[in-house]
């Protein structure tokens, strides 16, 4: 990917009120390697530069949160957004996930399928 055809989304794992930052730690770990899979580079949202050789972050947004960068063009982004919404479907907890692009952020959590569809397919035509 070039600088210019490429685009930065910010993917924010939010977890329901019942998950320590153990937890939030793990789902976030999960949803990265997911995400790994998919044509696009995740990259962490804070420089590890940021934090002293050794220490946890455990403040739950840092925990939470990639950076991913995709390519603009070839149809990538709709593919994240839908990755996204089917981690969450499989998740036993209230998790949300929010999703940050030129600072349009879109939230995604449980809804019915409908209310979600419409949400995602308006975010990703902006944005596609």
């Amino acid at each position: 990917m070039t600088e210019s055809d490429t685009q930065r989304a910010l993917v924010r794992l939010e977890a329901d009120d019942e998950a320590d930052a153990e937890e939030l730690d793990r789902l976030a770990r999960r949803l990265r390697a997911e995400l790994g899979e998919l044509d696009l580079d995740v990259l962490a949202a804070v420089p590890a530069g940021d934090l002293p050789p050794g220490a946890k972050a455990v403040d739950p947004v840092t925990i939470g949160s990639l950076m991913v960068a995709f390519s603009a063009a070839g149809g990538v982004f709709p593919g994240l957004v839908e990755t996204l919404r089917e981690w969450l479907g499989r998740q036993a907890g209230r998790h949300k996930i929010k999703v940050t692009v030129d600072g349009d952020t879109v939230e995604l959590e449980r809804a019915t399928s409908a209310e979600r569809r419409q949400l995602i397919d308006a975010f990703v035509r902006r944005h596609a």
